[in-house]
């Protein structure tokens, strides 16, 4: 049974984290307040950076078109596609490579030249081999969200406790048991933390490829918006991005969550 100083030690730590959302909510407000004031007041210019009432009134109008939700669809769907397959790659050739650390070392200047690049010099290549559509895009997210992902997780396998390692070998461990008992387990959140910073790249990834190639989508939105000077619609579509991302964070944080105190 639970005893009062527990008790009152995990009130105080829901306490807090209820407190530093709460601070977050409305740090969030205030920004939003100033900017609607210094927009209405003409401290800052209302043309170029717009004002949360526009941007709520270009929403609205966007959903009564019939077309904001294809677009937000559109773009969580390539994501999405490119998130799962970029982590899934990601996690075969890390495992590869802690296998086999000869193959490592002849893809690790590769891995680092392609990582280096910046990718939208690739994007007019990608679009030449495989045309103006979805996967293009998705290929254009892959290359900045999966080697970022290889890196991350096949760094935590590398530095995985080797006391822990030295154990399982006397045991009579084969490197499979050292792998799926061991490295893995010892890596999870790790994974998860790669996870969070890969959903970032396949948004990076996804907006670029819709600002090169896309007719539909939330990057479409935005450069549409800015070639015909609609401030409005350029940052609604930056504010569904965030919005869009914020609930990603959430999902991945509320995953690591459930695996941290399993």
């Amino acid at each position: 049974m639970m005893n009062n100083e527990r008790k009152i030690y995990l009130k105080n730590i829901k306490n807090k984290k209820k407190f530093i959302l709460l601070t977050q909510i409305l740090l969030i407000l205030f920004i939003l307040l100033i900017w609607e004031i210094t927009s209405k007041i003409g401290i800052i210019n209302n043309f170029l950076l717009s004002s949360p009432s526009k941007i709520f009134i270009t929403i609205i109008s966007l959903l009564k078109n019939n077309n904001l939700l294809s677009h937000i669809f559109t773009t969580l769907y390539e994501i999405i596609i490119s998130f799962f397959i970029g982590n899934i790659i990601g996690l075969v050739i890390a495992t590869i490579f802690w296998f086999n650390k000869t193959i490592y070392k002849v893809f690790d200047p590769f891995l680092t030249i392609i990582n280096s690049l910046p990718k939208v010099s690739l994007g007019p290549l990608i679009i030449i081999i495989n045309g103006a559509n979805v996967r293009s895009i998705i290929i254009m997210a892959l290359l900045i969200s999966s080697i970022l992902s290889i890196i991350n997780i096949y760094n935590s396998f590398k530095n995985t406790d080797k006391n822990r390692i030295i154990i399982v070998k006397a045991l009579g461990a084969n490197k499979i048991q050292i792998f799926t008992k061991v490295v893995l387990p010892s890596n999870y959140l790790n994974i998860i933390d790669s996870f969070k910073i890969n959903i970032s790249m396949c948004f990076v990834g996804v907006i670029m490829g819709e600002l090169l190639v896309s007719k539909k989508g939330i990057g479409y939105l935005i450069n549409y918006g800015s070639q015909i000077f609609n401030m409005n619609m350029v940052l609604t579509g930056i504010f569904i991005l965030v919005i869009l991302t914020i609930i990603f964070y959430i999902i991945i944080c509320k995953i690591e969550k459930a695996i941290k105190y399993k």
